[in-house]
């Protein structure tokens, strides 16, 4: 690393991470990034690796580490103690031996359970593997109410589908039929695994593809699912009695342990108008063999190698992965998921010290005054709009590292006498006791929807909060030793990214109390919408595959997003500085810098597999967009790399968008 001085001893770039051979005018992210794709080539068990990624080894390594050490703990000998509940769930995870010997056993008594259950058990049946199980058919949980977000209210949405996105069913092409011929012999042979005869399996894979597609064609679309104003259907118990009739509600809510339950928020209104029409249309045969088949995929690898095996080979259709996750990584995944802010309090002892905290919190507020300043001179929108915009700006709370208050695990027993499926059922069990529990309870505004040593950060609309867990708060993202065009340019634009949300196309209609509510001008939001459709015209024009173009409107949300944090992040920086001059290190400019740093936190391989599935299912632009797409709309940033036109990274300046 290279330091300005001795004096202060910042380092600046990672120049290894350049490729000086690319010209930063014609592709950006190439020149920033093209020295770390060649020095971090993809490896079989990843579809994409990219800065995120890296991160995320390192703190899967961290964690390694402190799980692995408790078994040396006096408290891991303790029954009950997290030590013991931690390091046993493990050790579980681990005992490949043992797993497979048990294989399918642990779940067939719940199968039986199907299969013994009479018609008019079927709601029954339902209730009992929503506490926990799985979600056949739709889905419920409680959260908060988006136009009363003190509270929590029941939310009645969609199901799942085996694929992730309708148009694997929907869109005919020779991908989709590709995949779909994975997706049959995947779910073949997890029944074929847990004892069914070919009859039977070919029987239940007919009835869950044509059950699958029909949910895929009355489902929302991705699009759809942005606007929190078609998620936002509330209604009595009554009218969902009256609505919905071929579900038994009050039957329900009691079997999942709610006996007093007034109101719902109906996710999809369109969906559940559709399956109250289809459920009776299914036969008692065609009913059972999907729940049985929910059970199955629910267990996953949990009940045997092969079930793991199974998935992996349709994960190589779907994303081109072509090794297998090493079983460690998967026994660290189920203990992080299970204990997840025990597991982060570890975490945080040993990894992130209260200087990052302070320096974070400097940062944030930093960079809360420059989103003050921009909607200050936001030319487009009314002073009036201006005015709440700033209220719900200095409304934001702010969560950095790690909670106040630390989740209570007490009621979750690992038991090592048990199978490990068992476990995870008495886990996942309790979580869905503890999620229904909140009914008609105010929101817990200090809960975290994220782990300390997740790397990720959010924002919630309905509480109005930014959250940035101590897992993300590493370099080259964080690191209080390095120069502060660096911290600015990558810690710095992720801050703003997540603050913008609060203004982009869903995030805007949250206001300062995190409810649901039209504040803006009318005028505004025509303005608003304006621009943001001509970003999503920028997006829609890349060719992200041959033949295959990009999502703008998808990727709407964060793509306003990345480049309010950019401008954002980039006004903080330069006023942070005040009047002092930034030298330059390695020939780089501050500004430069500040830019090729957002640049690196994109830097990744991908799979062409895997950018098709992206595109079709992630709201967020490949990496390679996030920067060249994104930056071509900044005057600083073709004035810090002398970009002019006839340069491919120039924009003219009546085709350039900015919205915050």
């Amino acid at each position: 690393m290279k330091t300005i001085s001795d004096k202060t001893k910042k380092y600046g770039i990672e120049m290894d991470n350049l490729d000086l051979s690319i010209n930063p005018k014609e592709d950006f992210y190439m020149y920033a990034c093209g020295g770390w794709k060649k020095a971090h080539p993809l490896k079989g068990e990843f579809a994409r690796f990219g800065t995120f990624d890296l991160l995320r080894e390192n703190a899967r390594e961290q964690l390694k580490d402190l799980i692995m050490n408790l078994s040396d703990n006096p408290e891991s000998k303790k029954r009950g103690s997290i030590a013991q509940k931690v390091s046993d769930i493990y050790n579980m995870a681990m005992d490949a031996e043992r797993i497979n010997s048990l294989g399918a056993k642990p779940i067939l008594p719940m199968i039986e359970k199907v299969e013994k259950s009479k018609p008019e058990e079927f709601t029954d049946i339902i209730s009992w593997m929503h506490n926990g199980i799985a979600s056949p058919f739709f889905g419920t949980g409680v959260g908060t109410d988006a136009k009363c977000s003190d509270m929590n209210v029941m939310h009645i949405g969609e199901v799942g589908l085996g694929l992730g996105d309708r148009d694997y069913y929907l869109e005919k092409n020779e991908r989709n039929d590709e995949i779909l011929k994975a997706y049959e012999i995947y779910v073949k042979r997890i029944l074929e695994l847990t004892g069914f005869p070919e009859e039977d399996r070919e029987r239940i894979w007919k009835t869950l593809i044509r059950v699958e597609t029909e949910f895929a064609r009355h489902k929302m679309t991705r699009e759809e699912r942005r606007n929190p104003l078609l998620r936002y259907n509330m209604m009595s118990i009554e009218e969902i009695r009256e609505k919905y009739p071929n579900i038994e509600w009050d039957r329900y809510f009691k079997g999942i342990g709610i006996n007093e339950i007034d109101k719902a928020n109906i996710v999809s209104t369109g969906f559940m108008t559709f399956l109250n029409d289809y459920l009776p249309t299914l036969s008692e045969r065609e009913i059972k063999d999907l729940l049985i088949l929910d059970i199955i995929e629910s267990a996953g690898d949990s009940i045997g190698d092969e079930y793991y095996k199974a998935s992996f080979e349709f994960s190589k259709v779907m994303s081109g992965v072509e090794e297998m996750e090493p079983r460690w990584k998967r026994a660290m995944g189920v203990a992080n998921s299970m204990f997840g802010e025990a597991v982060g309090k570890l975490y945080v002892e040993k990894y992130f010290p209260e200087e990052n905290k302070r320096y974070m919190l400097n940062l944030v507020e930093n960079l809360r005054k420059a989103l003050g300043k921009h909607i200050d001179n936001l030319s487009w929108m009314s002073e009036a709009t201006k005015e709440k915009a700033r209220e719900k700006l200095a409304t934001f709370t702010v969560k950095i590292g790690y909670p106040d208050k630390w989740k209570d695990y007490s009621e979750i027993d690992v038991d090592p006498a048990l199978s490990f499926q068992e476990n995870l059922l008495r886990a996942s069990r309790w979580y869905a006791k503890d999620n229904y529990s909140k009914l008609n309870k105010p929101v817990d505004k200090e809960e975290w929807h994220m782990y300390p040593q997740t790397v990720n950060a959010y924002y919630n609309p309905t509480s109005n909060e930014i959250c940035f867990p101590a897992g993300i708060l590493q370099a080259p993202y964080f690191d209080v030793n390095a120069d502060d065009a660096l911290n600015y340019g990558g810690i710095g634009v992720v801050i703003g990214h997540e603050m913008t949300h609060g203004f982009d196309d869903s995030g805007r209609r949250f206001d300062k109390n995190g409810n649901l509510n039209e504040w803006w001008h009318e005028e505004d939001e025509k303005k608003f919408n304006e621009l943001a459709d001509k970003l999503v015209a920028q997006f829609d024009a890349v060719e992200v595959a041959p033949g295959v173009k990009a999502n703008g409107r998808f990727t709407l949300g964060e793509n306003i997003a990345d480049q309010g944090g950019l401008r954002i992040a980039m006004t903080a920086y330069l006023d942070s500085r005040g009047n002092e001059q930034a030298e330059d290190i390695d020939e780089l400019s501050p500004l430069q810098r500040f830019y090729l740093s957002y640049a690196n936190v994109w830097a990744d391989n991908i799979r062409e597999a895997e950018i098709l599935d992206r595109t079709q299912s992630d709201p967020h632009s490949l990496g390679r967009n996030r920067v060249n797409v994104t930056l071509r709309n900044l005057e600083p940033f073709f004035e810090a790399f002398g970009i002019k036109a006839g340069d491919k990274m120039y924009r003219p300046e009546e085709e350039r968008v900015i919205i915050w």
